[in-house]
């Protein structure tokens, strides 16, 4: 709770004189937050709910108890954008979920957890884990001819979603118009060509 305290106190002080910078710019290279004091019986994807209205959630890691399975009342969290963590520690540090007193603060140089590799021996992760990624739709209607890194992805809780696929299916029409009107002009001044040949 004292940390809770020397954070709140932190942020009145630089409110009160006007700063304008601000103690959060030392973790601006970092996306990831610490969360203490959560409820045991909190899973994932409540933490996810939790924090995800202060940005888009893309890792979490909440620790287990390796007999019983239960959490162990902390977390980390990666967001998209750094700087949602300076609104989730603004704004979460201090309240209260299920009775019990969030602590919510930056961390500096977040460590992935260990993996076990082939041979059973824990080593560090090849690549980061994103496990809290959200699931991105690739648009479906894809004209086979063009190039795989021009498709860009939806998010399906995205509220423009179903515009934005709109618009690609008239544009792609758009395009697919085109390319037929050019293929039978070509073919039609190829056959006139063949007839001035003949002729």
């Amino acid at each position: 709770m004292n940390v809770v305290r020397e954070i709140n106190k932190i942020n009145e002080r630089e409110l009160e004189l006007g700063i304008s910078g601000s103690w959060h710019d030392e973790y601006k290279d970092s996306a990831y937050v610490f969360i203490g004091g959560l409820h045991f019986d909190l899973t994932e994807g409540d933490v996810i709910t939790i924090f995800s209205q202060y940005g888009e959630v893309m890792d979490i890691n909440l620790p287990r108890d390796k007999t019983t399975g239960k959490t162990r009342g902390f977390a980390f969290l990666m967001y998209e954008d750094q700087r949602s963590t300076v609104l989730a520690v603004d704004n979460l540090n201090g309240a209260n979920v299920l009775g019990k007193t969030l602590r919510v603060d930056h961390v500096k140089n977040y460590k992935q957890p260990k993996v076990k590799g082939d041979d059973g021996e824990w080593e560090e992760p090849e690549e980061q884990s994103l496990n809290a990624r959200p699931e991105m739709v690739m648009d479906g209607g894809q004209a086979p001819d063009s190039d795989a890194s021009s498709v860009i992805s939806i998010d399906p809780e995205d509220p423009m979603r179903d515009y934005i696929l709109a618009q690609r299916k008239e544009e792609k029409a758009l395009k697919k118009s085109k390319k037929s009107k050019k293929s039978k002009k070509s073919k039609t001044s190829k056959k006139r060509r063949n007839d001035d040949d003949r002729g």
